[in-house]
């Protein structure tokens, strides 16, 4: 069963997912918010999911980021939607700056950086990635 990751964004949201065996996290794609919902429901019919990671936006002094209000109401929805399915918060502080980077070093060109819809992705798969890391 898989691990699904989302980095919720009021406007995109980046999703990331692990191989059935959980060992690898890989960029799956970047959806528009408002659809997040039912592109859940289909790829949860397609594929086993056993928990959903949601990130944790915070500030550098530890306090919730404004779209965690956003985020408390998508994963009530979540809650109610799939209740068979774990959900975990994990901080995402420095995600963004994180995948920048790895598309830097990436060798991306500066036009490819530019493209938030794959900052979100990489995000995700970092907010994954951590994750698993921190579960072994």
């Amino acid at each position: 069963m898989r691990i699904l990751a989302i980095d919720y964004g009021t406007k995109r949201t980046g999703i990331a997912v692990t191989d059935p065996l959980q060992i690898i996290a890989s960029g799956l794609c970047t959806v528009e918010t408002p659809t997040l919902l039912a592109f859940l429901k289909k790829y949860t019919a397609e594929e086993a999911v056993e928990a959903f990671v949601i990130g944790q936006p915070k500030r550098l002094n530890n306090e919730d980021s404004s779209v965690e209000t956003h985020i408390q109401q998508f994963i009530t929805q979540l809650q109610k939607e799939f209740p068979r399915i774990s959900i975990h918060r994990q901080d995402e502080r420095f995600t963004s700056k994180l995948a920048f980077q790895t598309m830097i070093d990436s060798g991306l060109k500066k036009k490819q950086r530019q493209n938030k819809a794959l900052i979100d992705e990489i995000s995700a798969t970092i907010i994954l990635q951590e994750f698993l890391s921190g579960k072994k």
